[in-house]
Formats: structure tokens, sequence, C-alpha cells
């Protein structure tokens, strides 16, 4: 059984294991017993081989089995004794057993959860964003949505900016060609900074069929480095030239909107119910942010190291999935762990926070909470039913929306006790638009 706990900082203990060597010696003969009635030899019926030979064959791997076995027996029974609740794995080590032969001795160091006690949540004050949706932002949304509509035609005059232009080019440096400096067809935008400003400028009052040539100065933190701080010159035929076309805020607009009978009245109406939607979903992410701040801030506590190394590394599974899913190859870019380290004891703490109060004041998610949280997602695809049924038809689907409901729980809980101020904002403000 293992002996008193030793304390060897904020979370980390250890205590020793012993193991009698007499009682896993029996453990040990019984099992190679076991083994030698199924073991198959060249030279002895099955089952036959002399257990002399089986114990040279196996025995070292059972005997390792069975102290493995023997000390996970007994450290959770000295878990249990002591009450202790296990973060991570723990380390084993065997101990010099100082002249004594009876007996194995195994040092178990591990980390234990922490005590979670939260602080007075009313000393803490949080600011609930208010906005009230204008008609500007409603002309600012069908802006956009023209802009997003924009159509161009083949026009014969002198280039400008906005309009879409297709290019060869060749570049040089000292006359000498480089990696990258030539392209055929391409098409941009002039003014969208596709390309270097000073490369779209020069293409500015080219007329479909002329070729240029002119020098651009790359910048000194220029990615390619090659290229970096270099003057290259640029041979360039402006192949074809377009003009943008932007459809007007008319029935036709409307229509294509979904407004049957093309009403700008209803058109404006719809915007700004799709607007307040957006807004109201919005705050509600302002205030849970500033919530789980709070959280954290009346609620000192340790993190165990161990959860903290496993989040690590699941975040950073996460960042090379994201970089592949991109087209770039993970193994190029060095990933350092410290780089994750500040974001997975944040998502540690909160999480231990967040389990600790939903235990403590029965926040547990409701079927129905769910169930609605997965037909708001739903709600933005075409067909709804089909992405409830996806939601429903996998496991982590599900207590994704499980643990988003959790959170809303608790968010509740803590709003009835969190100070809280109006702040007047407007739309641009709320969704971060400069």
């Amino acid at each position: 059984m293992g002996s008193n706990v030793e304390n060897l900082g904020a979370l980390e203990r250890r205590f020793d294991i012993t193991i009698s060597r007499e009682g896993l010696q029996n453990e040990i003969d019984d099992r190679l017993k076991r083994i030698a009635k199924t073991t198959k030899l060249h030279g002895f019926r099955p089952g036959k081989v002399p257990l002399k030979i089986v114990t040279q064959m196996y025995g070292a791997q059972v005997q390792q089995d069975a102290l493995n076995d023997a000390v996970h027996k007994e450290f959770k029974e000295a878990i249990k004794e002591h009450n202790l609740q296990i973060a991570g794995y723990p380390r084993f080590e065997e101990k010099s057993s100082d002249g004594d032969a009876t007996q194995y001795t195994v040092s178990a160091t591990f980390e234990i959860y922490p005590k979670v006690v939260l602080g007075d949540l009313s000393q803490h004050n949080i600011e609930r964003p208010k906005v009230q949706v204008s008609e500007g932002d409603i002309d600012k949304t069908l802006e956009m949505i023209c802009k997003q509509r924009t159509i161009y035609q083949f026009v014969d005059r002198a280039a400008k900016s906005s309009d879409r232009v297709k290019i060869d080019y060749h570049g040089t440096i000292d006359g000498e060609g480089f990696a990258g400096g030539t392209g055929n067809d391409v098409q941009l935008v002039l003014g969208d900074g596709k390309f270097l400003k000073d490369f779209e400028n020069s293409l500015i009052g080219m007329k479909p069929g002329n070729s240029k040539s002119f020098d651009v100065i790359f910048p000194e933190d220029y990615h390619g480095k090659d290229i970096a701080g270099r003057t290259v010159t640029f041979e360039v035929k402006l192949i074809l030239l377009e003009e943008p076309v932007i459809p007007t805020v008319d029935v036709e607009l409307a229509k294509s909107l979904g407004i049957a009978d093309g009403d700008l009245k209803k058109l404006r109406e719809g915007i700004q119910k799709d607007l307040e939607r957006e807004v109201s979903r919005r705050i509600r992410t302002k205030l849970k942010e500033q919530v789980m701040q709070v959280l954290l801030d009346s609620t000192p506590l340790e993190a165990p190291n161990a959860l903290v190394n496993q989040e690590i590394e699941r975040l950073m599974q996460d960042a090379k999935n994201d970089l592949e899913a991109r087209g770039m190859k993970s193994k190029e870019i060095p990933l350092a762990a410290d780089l994750f380290k500040g974001k997975a004891e944040y998502r540690i703490k909160l999480g231990l926070i967040l389990s600790e109060l939903v235990k403590e004041h029965a926040l547990k998610a409701t079927s129905e909470q769910v169930r609605s949280i997965i037909e708001d997602v739903a709600q933005s695809y075409e067909n709804p039913e089909q992405v409830v049924k996806w939601h429903y038809a996998s496991s982590e689907r599900l207590q994704e929306a499980e643990a988003l409901a959790l959170e809303e729980n608790v968010v509740n809980w803590a709003l009835e006790k969190i100070k809280q101020s109006d702040k007047s904002v407007t739309f641009d403000e709320l969704m971060g638009i400069s």
C-alpha cells in the first residue's frame, strides 16, 4: 500500500509503493504455467513445452508485466485510500531496496487536480454593448451586397483604379530572371493589393494590347528573400481590360435577394432583422468573453502541467492540420510549444472552473437547450432539417452543442451576480469594422 503522501509543490505529489517479492514471484509462476499450456514450439506437442524453456522464452516480459500490474493495482488502492483526484498519468520509478530483499519499492510521482474556490463575482463589473441598428448600417450592408454582385464588362480605354485586367509579365534582376518572376494570363483588380502597390499603379493608363517596362523596388521585409529590397524590372503586356458594373438597389436586386414582389421596404426590413440578429449574437459573445475572464480573475488556481501539456499537443496538432488545409507543409514550419502554452493554460483553468460550477450549481445542459442551439445553427443553411440530423448523427458534434449549452448556463448564472453597465457603441465598433 502507498505510504504517506509527500507534497512536492502546488499540485505535485509523491508516495512509495511496496510490492512483496514472494507474492510477485507466485504471480509470475502462475502466469508462466498458464502460458505453458498454450505454448507451441517445434519438437514439442502443444502445451507440453517444459516450464524451464517457457521461462527462458517469456520470463523477463512476464516479470515486467506482473510488476507493472501490481504497481498499478497498489497505486489505485492508495489513491482511493488518500482520496486523491489524479490529473494526467503518474510516473513510476523503482527505488533501491537498501538491502531489503523481501520487497520491491516503487516511487509514484503525479499531479492532482486543484481545488476550485470561486471568488466574489459581485465585486466585478462588465460592460454590455448597446447598439441601435441605423439606416446608415442598412445602407452600408446594401452597398456591400451590391459590390459582391459586381460584374465586369470589356472596355477599350486607358486602365484606371478598380478595373480588372489580364496581363502577361516577366521580371528580371540585373537582366536575369528569377523564380516566380513570370506570369501569363494573370488577372487582377487594380487597387485590390494582389500585387505590390507600385506594380499595380504602373498599369494605370495602359490600354489593351499595350506593353510597358518599369522598375519596382521590393520592400526589405518582403516574404521572398531572394528579391526583398531589390529592384525588379518588369516587362508587362495588358491583354484585356474590364470595368466594374455595380448593381443598383432596385426591384430586381430585391427579387434576387428573395423578396418576391421586389418591395424595397421589405428588403430593408429584412436586412435590419438580420443585422439585429447578428448584433444580438455578437453582444452575447462579448458578454461571454468578459464573464469567462471574470471567472478566471476571481478564481486563482494552478493548472496541472500534465493537462496543460496535453492541451498544447492538441493545439499544435490543430495548427498543423490548419496549415495543411491551406496547402502548406506543416513539417517545414516549426511550431514551438511555448507559442501555445498561454492559450493551453487559459483553456485548462477555465475548463476546471466551468466543470466545478456545473457540478456545484446543477447547471447541466438539458436536451431542449442542446436542440435549440443546433436548430439555431441550422437556420443559416439552405436545408435546416438535414443539418439538425447531421448534428445528431455524431456524438462528437452533439458534445460540441452540449458544451455550448453548458457555457450558456454558466454565463446566465454568472450574469446574475456580476455588476453590469451599458456602453453605447456603433454597429461597426461592435463588429470590429474599422
